[in-house]
């Protein structure tokens, strides 16, 4: 039984030797995926060849299968082509268990050794009598290695991050840190998801941020990966999350290259509330740097790039919600985009209303405003309903929308409002129609 376990420990160990050999080979690997040996026997044609990575040295082969005494004599255990890896499931839990063990023996190692180093205050290299065995098998590179195969087997082991962010902190090579930016890319490509990745690429970004030299260019590759990632899995918060959190890094004009770019994704995917929330973390980001270079009191209407951002965005979001019936997403950002309409471009923090005389096509009018808004509600009712009830869906979202329009509006042009409703038969009337099992509600938003 003590020699099964141990002959099972060393083929476990034999597999990680070859896992890391194929990662330290091709360090280009862009995606990996854990697939069943039957699918892996598919991607070899059916056959069942195996090639020894251990016995090549560092040469690497771009199509290779390594086979190991613990599994079936013809199943297969890697599979890498085009920097795509592939991992046999049935090879996992081995393989995770040596990961573990030889990370949490380089870990140990690696402190002790910082520890004395500590104490005594000299270099690694003099702790060591061989300077040519030192830079070879340095702890570091240790807890490097076997924490980079742990992680792509276990992407939350978060003890396995925060050995990497020590080590690294301790050396500060660019170059380093690119290779993080590639070990969290390539597992977010099979775990988008994963909070320790995303986490980990935003530590990395913030380090090098003063001192890499094209740094728009990082965030422009960030950008796109959000991109990807999200086509791939829909309604990826995290994913967005990270690429809000960009939003700092970039310029003006990569801020609206944002815009235009994220624009016809949006178009595709108008469910996705994520992609709308970055737009508008774009456009109020817009908003501060134009605020921070002009006067406190000035007036909005005096920028024009930006009142012409917001009326397109308006009739954007208004095409949109035209076109896609009863998408809550839509009318969420429509929120946001009248509010900043009404604070900035319809009056000032006071209450008195704007006037630019150098742009006379600016329109400032409370009653134009809801003239549109009012437009809009009224084609919305008229949607024919059908099966999936997104008519009355769209009619009840557009109504609710014109009670929140009615709180942020003047009094005066609130009296108006109740006017223009009173020939529907009242607002609080149509919602209860349209809506009745939300009376209750109804009742105390207008009470």
């Amino acid at each position: 039984m003590i020699m099964g376990e141990a002959g099972s420990q060393e083929n476990s160990s034999r597999l990680l030797m070859q896992l890391e050999h194929i990662l330290g080979s091709d360090p280009l690997i862009d995606e990996v995926g854990f697939i069943h040996p039957t699918q892996l026997m598919a991607l070899n044609g059916g056959s069942t060849g195996s090639l020894d990575v251990s016995a090549h040295g560092s040469q690497h082969s771009s199509d290779h299968v390594v086979e190991t005494d613990i599994l079936q004599p013809n199943s297969s255990v890697f599979w890498i082509k085009d920097h795509k890896l592939a991992i046999s499931t049935q090879a996992l839990l081995p393989l995770h268990n040596a990961a573990k063990h030889a990370f949490t023996t380089a870990l140990r190692q690696y402190k002790m050794l910082h520890n004395i180093c500590t104490k005594t205050d000299r270099l690694v290299d003099e702790t060591v009598s061989n300077r040519t065995l030192a830079s070879e098998n340095l702890p570091e590179s240790e807890v490097m290695k076997h924490s980079k195969s742990l992680l792509l087997l276990s992407c939350d082991f978060g003890s396995a991050w925060n050995a990497r962010k020590l080590v690294l902190s301790k050396n500060q090579q660019l170059s380093l840190f690119m290779d993080e930016l590639l070990l969290s890319a390539l597992i977010l490509s099979y775990s988008p998801k994963s909070d320790f990745a995303w986490t980990h690429r935003r530590w990395v970004i913030k380090t090098i941020s003063g001192k890499c030299p094209n740094m728009q260019e990082i965030v422009e590759k960030e950008s796109k990966l959000v991109e990807n990632i999200a086509e791939k899995l829909k309604m990826n918060y995290r994913a967005w999350c990270h690429r809000c959190w960009l939003i700092p890094y970039m310029a003006k004009e990569q801020m609206l290259s944002e815009l235009t770019k994220s624009k016809q994704w949006a178009e595709l995917h108008v469910a996705d509330n994520s992609c709308f929330h970055y737009r508008r973390k774009l456009m109020l980001r817009i908003i501060e740097d134009s605020c921070s270079r002009q006067l406190p009191e000035f007036c909005f209407n005096h920028v024009p790039d930006l009142y012409q951002m917001w009326k397109e965005e308006l009739d954007w979001d208004e095409t949109l919600i035209r076109r896609f019936i009863g998408r809550e997403a839509l009318w969420v950002h429509r929120r946001f985009l009248s509010q900043c309409w009404i604070k900035h471009f319809v009056s000032d923090l006071q209450g008195a209303f704007c006037h630019s005389k150098n742009h006379p096509g600016i329109s400032h009018d409370v009653h134009s405003f809801m003239y549109n808004e009012m437009q809009l509600f009224h084609a919305c009712l008229t949607v024919l309903d059908d099966e999936f009830e997104d008519g009355q869906a769209q009619a009840t979202l557009a109504a609710a929308y014109i009670l929140w329009v009615s709180k942020q509006i003047p009094q005066s042009q609130g009296i108006k409002l109740e006017d223009m409703l009173r020939e529907l038969g009242g607002l609080k009337t149509l919602l209860n129609k349209l809506c009745p099992f939300r009376a209750q509600l109804w009742d105390g938003l207008m009470s």
